[in-house]
């Protein structure tokens, strides 16, 4: 007799039903319940193919919640924060140059630019003159 203990204790999930905790199990049952629906309301409007794939479109996010874990993170909790980091309290980034080269030579700048100015006026006054 062999008993499987988890490395992590916070991993463990009680299986109520062929292998599936409560959680998947409620989900598993309402994504064949949604696509048994559609079924049977579109069998009779729709071509087999396309309801095959209403009904696919239909149960996926209800398998997703049930299933779905990111981060430790159930499907709700994945949701809500990503709709808190992008809409909610969205950033805003602003880049700001900090350009420790330029703001020491500013002056050197300064003092170019002086210089050019003058020796213009200068060719300008002896061209003119």
């Amino acid at each position: 007799m062999e008993i499987n203990i988890n490395k992590d204790i916070r991993e463990y999930t009680e299986a109520v039903f062929f292998g599936l905790n409560l959680r998947q199990l409620i989900c598993s049952g309402l994504a064949v319940a949604s696509a048994v629906t559609v079924y049977f309301y579109c069998r009779n409007t729709v071509s087999q193919e396309m309801i095959t794939y209403i009904c696919i479109a239909v149960a996926a996010p209800f398998a997703a919640i049930g299933f779905i874990k990111y981060n430790g993170m159930p499907m709700e909790k994945i949701f809500w924060a990503w709709l808190t980091d992008n809409f909610l309290f969205p950033r805003r980034l602003t880049v700001k140059a900090n350009n420790v080269y330029q703001k020491a030579l500013s002056g050197y700048f300064v003092a170019k630019e002086k210089e050019a100015l003058n020796a213009q006026e200068h060719t300008n006054n002896t061209e003119a003159g």
